[in-house]
């Protein structure tokens, strides 16, 4: 059975604007059998974006914890191997961090990231599968 990952964005849309989402991701959350995953590198890039004011919520970051296990995600953490070994990933298109960290993750985890970014497309030779 495939697992994904959620992007920040994609994270977000899916709690206040899924028509923003594409038909393979609504599809996936959609299908409840799939395992979806939402990352603690997600809520600190949420929780760093909403502190210096560059991101909105209509809640507090904190409340997202139990977003996340009201919409039947699964949390997943950074791992100490996924941060030691993070310098390996080559640096193609992508300088965010947060975003480099996540495509690092579903490598490493084999996961199937959710995302509209098209820069994600360059790290398919490194086994990052990306599906909108």
């Amino acid at each position: 059975m495939k697992s994904y990952l959620l992007d920040t964005h994609s994270f977000l849309w899916s709690i206040w604007q899924p028509e923003k989402l594409g038909q393979d991701a609504v599809n996936i959350l959609e299908n409840v059998d799939s395992p979806i995953f939402v990352s603690s590198i997600t809520l600190w890039e949420i929780s760093l974006k909403y502190s210096l004011g560059k991101l909105k919520l209509g809640c507090k970051p904190e409340d997202l914890l139990k977003v996340i296990d009201d919409m039947g995600f699964k949390k997943i953490l950074l791992t100490f191997e996924e941060a030691a070994l993070f310098y390996q990933l080559p640096k193609l298109a992508h300088k965010d961090p947060f975003d480099r960290m996540l495509i690092w993750q579903a490598v490493s985890n084999d996961l199937i990231l959710i995302s509209k970014d098209s820069q994600f497309d360059n790290y398919s030779q490194y086994g990052l599968n990306v599906i909108w």
